[in-house]
């Protein structure tokens, strides 16, 4: 699936949101070490350079070498280009030796994944038992409703025929995705947990983010353009009508969290 993303690297880069400090200020103080973080399908490193923040060193691996270009470079963060499927020999080399990480994270990417095969690895690499996985996704962004009733009409009428199966995952807040983990000690249940993401943004980065999707990338490859004339004219009207250029634009961020226990 990184091969949709490969085009719109540097919009990628640019128009997605942040995540939110309390969502990684909740990781952190459910993972009982900090030594090493593996952040899984990092893009352009949003996520790793959270982590950094915590975790002494920061492994984070992406199978888009045009992706990792635009990845800020940290100290303590060694970015990797991986193989789709990681041979046993390619996740010791480029990731790491087995119960090692205290922590492996997936950002608005696991969906995507060969789960079964994926959470095999994750098993090898996490600390036992107590090693974290935390997965998360973020669903639509909230503006205003003049916006958000033009958003959902483009969002599933006009780009619904382009999203890949593996999108209603997130439409369901990952409350459906397969997660075989332990809910840490001290929580009632492994997620999804809700946290907020707000980035301040013209149109022009609202534009941004749009162009940024996997549906835009696969419609345009058709001969599609998403972003017509008319559509641009409508969300211009609808953004500018109470006057202010630039807005708070929430993305409800969901994650699912648990520990490895003493699976092998």
């Amino acid at each position: 699936m990184a091969d949709l993303f490969i085009k719109q690297a540097k919009q990628y880069s640019e128009g997605r949101p942040t995540y939110p400090q309390q969502l990684f200020d909740f990781i952190a103080s459910n993972t009982p070490s900090h030594d090493l973080a593996w952040d899984v399908g990092t893009g352009s490193g949003q996520a790793a350079q959270s982590l950094a923040n915590y975790y002494k060193n920061v492994i984070a691996t992406d199978t888009s070498p045009k992706q990792l270009e635009f990845a800020a470079k940290l100290p303590n963060i060694t970015y990797r280009c991986t193989s789709a499927t990681m041979s046993p020999n390619e996740l010791r080399e480029k990731v790491g030796s087995e119960s090692s990480f205290d922590l492996v994270t997936i950002a608005q990417a696991m969906h995507w994944f060969d789960l079964p095969t994926f959470y095999q690895q994750v098993k090898c690499v996490l600390k036992k038992p107590d090693g974290v996985i935390a997965a998360w996704c973020y669903t639509t962004p909230e503006v205003n409703p003049s916006v958000d009733s033009l958003f959902e009409i483009f969002y599933t009428v006009g780009a619904g025929p382009y999203w890949e199966p593996a999108r209603k995952l997130v439409d369901q807040k990952y409350e459906t995705i397969d997660f075989p983990f332990e809910p840490i000690d001290g929580l009632e249940h492994n997620g999804p947990f809700r946290f907020n993401s707000e980035k301040v943004m013209d149109l022009e980065g609202y534009f941004t983010y749009l162009r940024s999707w996997s549906a835009y990338q696969t419609a345009r490859e058709k001969g599609v353009e998403l972003l017509t004339d008319s559509v641009v004219e409508d969300f211009t009207r609808a953004w500018n009508e109470d006057g202010k250029l630039q807005k708070i634009v929430t993305y409800p961020v969901y994650l699912r969290i648990g520990k490895v226990g003493s699976s092998i």
